[in-house]
């Protein structure tokens, strides 16, 4: 591949020109005048399912749109051999013989000919996409700076360390792990986040992620001091203001909803439905949680899907309240590290306990939509929808009256998860999971404890 695209393109050209290409970016990508955004709007349909769509193709040798999901404009480029078209969207020409999207100097040199011209601004339309060129500034920067770090799989870039302001290290944890995020790592660093805050970006927590990414992966191996988020969770979250221990996962949610707050701005423009919101948050956190009520009368099944950040895990069955594992600790704290009888268990069975179903009893009647009236039901948790990163917290804390013990019992886990049994559509119609699916399961690991 060279800057005048590859060979296709290059006999494209040879044959035909850059006429093709400027028409087409002219009216159904510049769109420079009223004309021509009224010819967009009434002809950008994909011309075998006349449907409109994002991801709009022009062939480049004839008249036709075709869209890229259903895969339209690839099946006209078999069919009639026309190997390149054109992204509507973004102006990028896509070579079907060479299955990618191809770059050429002088398509994008006719491209940024019409971004520049005065008539783009005046209709207040948004900036095309275009490839970030250095300044004068930041080309003698290079200049001085020629050595380049190339991040690979034994590289240490990234592993830094964080100082403790008091008991913060429930903040570091969710911090390195925040850090560490692939997708959110390659989101701030690729200087993806816009803020929403104008005059207010010190106030702004999604501005301080950006900056501690930075920090992080500047090459520096000295511990950094992040004091700055700190003061900024303490103003958007009072509860965890002080120096005191708190917990990591409060934390972690307290922190996930600032930042989805933030990445949304202010004045009104939060998404009320968390659903509906696309925030780089949301993108990677936010999954759907589906409880079914099921009626032991009639079978009727009450659903509701709720977002979630997290799925936190009972351990099993303990000890009681004060048996003879379970004693106070001295001090009258009523605080007690002692591991009780609870035994050790894997990620998978404390999934199996949070998706089985639940006998609500008679004290926990609901009012049935079928029956009228209140009868005895059973309750049932499933994952409608995966995030794309989940987070489980473990409830590694027992409390009960003027009692608090830490269970500190061992949890395996596996390298890999499949959570393909805990999916709302690997539940039957028998209020449960099919017993294939039962009998699939792993019912023990070997893995390392973390």
């Amino acid at each position: 591949m060279s800057v005048h695209g590859c060979q296709h393109l290059s006999a494209f050209k040879a044959a035909k020109g850059t006429d093709p290409f400027r028409i087409i970016y002219s009216y159904f990508i510049a769109c420079p005048s009223a004309d021509a955004r009224r010819i967009k709007a009434k002809s950008c349909v994909c011309h075998t399912c006349r449907q409109p769509t994002l991801r709009l193709h022009a062939c480049m040798y004839c008249i036709y749109f075709g869209c890229y999901g259903a895969k339209h404009i690839h099946e006209h480029a078999k069919s009639k051999k026309h190997n390149l078209a054109i992204d509507l969207t973004y102006g990028t020409v896509i070579c079907f013989s060479c299955e990618d999207y191809v770059y050429d100097k002088d398509l994008e040199d006719i491209a940024r000919s019409f971004s520049q011209k005065p008539s783009l601004n005046l209709v207040n339309l948004k900036d095309p996409f275009s490839s970030w060129e250095p300044s004068e500034d930041e080309l003698q920067l290079l200049k001085k700076n020629p050595k380049r770090r190339k991040v690979d799989a034994k590289s240490t870039v990234g592993l830094r360390g964080l100082i403790n302001l008091g008991n913060t290290c429930f903040m570091n944890c969710i911090v390195q792990a925040l850090t560490h995020t692939p997708i959110l790592r390659d989101f701030f660093l690729a200087d993806r986040h816009t803020c929403q805050m104008p005059g207010e970006s010190k106030q702004c927590l999604v501005c301080e992620m950006a900056r501690l990414f930075q920090e992080f992966y500047s090459g520096i191996c000295t511990p950094h001091i992040p004091y700055k988020l700190l003061h900024l969770v303490w103003t958007n979250a009072r509860h965890l203001a002080g120096y005191e221990q708190q917990d990591a996962h409060e934390f972690l949610i307290a922190a996930l909803d600032v930042l989805h707050r933030h990445c949304k701005g202010t004045n009104g423009m939060s998404c009320s439905n968390p659903h509906l919101c696309n925030c780089i948050i949301d993108q990677i956190f936010t999954g759907g949680l589906q409880s079914d009520v099921t009626c032991k009368q009639c079978n009727n099944v009450s659903t509701t899907i709720d977002p979630i950040w997290d799925i936190s895990l009972d351990l099993g069955p303990g000890p009681p309240a004060f048996s003879s594992h379970s004693t106070p600790s001295p001090g009258g704290t009523g605080f007690t590290n002692s591991p009780g009888n609870y035994e050790p268990t894997s990620l998978l069975e404390c999934l199996k306990r949070f998706t089985r179903p639940e006998h609500l009893g008679s004290s926990a009647k609901i009012k049935c939509g079928k029956c009228h009236c209140y009868q005895e039901s059973t309750k049932q948790l499933t994952m409608k929808k995966l995030p794309v990163v989940a987070c489980f917290h473990l409830k590694r804390f027992e409390h009960s009256t003027g009692y608090h013990k830490k269970i500190s019992t061992f949890v395996s886990f596996p390298d890999e998860l499949d959570m393909t049994p805990f999916m709302s559509s690997s539940r039957n119609d028998n209020n449960g999971f099919s017993n294939q699916i039962i009998q699939d399961m792993p019912t023990s690991l070997s893995c390392d404890n973390k």
